[in-house]
């Protein structure tokens, strides 16, 4: 189904993407095919931020060719105010966050059964709980790790993952999103932790990932805003409150 079957969409897909001339048209059509099958309307949200290469003509060419993928240029290289503008300005009843590199569907299906039943009002996909398959190399699934046990101690998160693929009730997590302060890669984070400290449901589920390229961005390069947005998360919820 297109965005112009129901005047009330069903799902709404935001990707953030980052110099992803390589594999955007490839990946797009790849998904478009497979949300045919789940007889739900639909629409795609290509959040670019700050691309270098072609990404931004790319994804112009895509949105003319697919009624049901919107698109805008967040104009800097920010994962997290990306993200952020692609859910606010979404329109379907759940929203679906996912990578231009996974695009997996198994985890929109099993995620929209729990907010069909209303047993969830967010879904995170974990590369590292139980029954995950995180098929990245070691450092990659070590540095998730490392940022969950922080969020941990520092401000009491209560999961294993908050990086990566979310599904979420609209109406009732849009408010929560408003509400959040940082951005770049911890904006995600925030999210999570602010649904659980506003006692919205989280529930995660686990994931199988395989990475179809090298990261976009070098890991290192991320720390020093990692650190920096931690601090402030700490601050934010540890003596603010």
């Amino acid at each position: 189904m297109s965005t112009m079957a129901s005047a009330t969409l069903d799902l709404s897909i935001v990707i953030p993407v980052f110099n992803e001339e390589a594999i955007l048209h490839t990946a797009i059509d790849g998904l478009l095919e497979a949300l045919g099958e789940l007889g739900r309307s639909f629409e795609i949200i290509v959040a670019e931020n700050g691309s270098t290469d072609r990404t931004v003509a790319v994804a112009e060419q895509v949105a003319r060719k697919h009624p049901e993928v919107r698109f805008f240029s967040y104009g800097q290289p920010n994962y997290g105010a990306a993200l952020r503008r692609g859910i606010l300005d979404a329109r379907g009843r759940f929203v679906v966050c996912d990578e231009i590199d996974l695009c997996d569907v198994d985890f929109y299906r099993r995620a929209l059964e729990l907010l069909d039943a209303d047993q969830a009002d967010l879904v995170v996909g974990s590369k590292v709980m139980a029954g995950a398959d995180d098929k990245r190399p070691l450092f990659r699934h070590a540095a998730t790790l490392v940022v969950s046990g922080m969020l941990r101690v520092l401000v009491g998160f209560r999961g294993t993952d908050t990086h990566g693929l979310k599904a979420l009730r609209r109406a009732t997590i849009t408010p929560t999103v408003e509400r959040c302060v940082v951005d770049r890669d911890l904006f995600a984070s925030e999210l999570v932790i602010r649904a659980q400290r506003e006692g919205h449901r989280v529930v995660e589920i686990p994931i199988e990932v395989i990475e179809k390229r090298r990261p976009s961005i070098n890991l290192w390069r991320r720390v020093p805003n990692v650190l920096k947005n931690l601090a402030r998360l700490t601050y934010i919820f540890r003596v603010k409150g």
